[in-house]
């Protein structure tokens, strides 16, 4: 049985990784295996701005990437946790009654929702503010080298 509040807690916490995917659809799952690829790239960005500074361009690129991931698994824990019990139960819990307990909603995946709304917000304002800010500076750099 598959409950809804550890697998809505799971796509919080450790979705960058992949953890509720594997939770929900086993080893086998393909996109539990490939998220941990943009979690690991967007911390090598981290790194190379910590090492060479913010006019690292490949920073720019890779440090989005781990905000667009970690927002991305935050709004799955809000769909996963806003999921009806018979929908939950019917999809991942098929031999369980329509009003399963592991399919309810409890005050844990309320407050999972309400964290993942807050810091998947926070975080992918974060990220898309990074990337104009970084985005529009350097074509004010490049027209600056033009018009001299």
């Amino acid at each position: 049985m598959k409950n809804k509040t550890l697998a809505t807690w799971l796509a919080f916490l450790g979705g960058p990784l992949g953890l509720h995917r594997f939770y929900l659809h086993g080893p086998g799952d393909l996109l539990a295996w490939a998220l941990p690829i943009p979690t690991a790239l967007g911390l090598y960005g981290i790194e190379r701005v910590q090492q060479w500074g913010l006019d690292d361009q490949l920073s720019w690129v890779l440090i989005p990437l781990l905000g667009f991931t970690y927002a991305g698994c935050a709004l799955r824990a809000i769909l996963y946790g806003l999921m009806t019990p018979e929908r939950w139960n019917a999809r991942f819990n098929p031999a369980a009654a329509p009003d399963a307990p592991p399919g309810r909603t409890s005050w844990p995946t309320v407050f999972a929702i309400a964290a993942s709304l807050m810091i998947g917000t926070a975080v992918l304002m974060a990220s898309l503010a990074f990337s104009f800010q970084r985005y529009f500076e350097y074509q004010i750099e490049e027209a600056r080298k033009i018009s001299q």
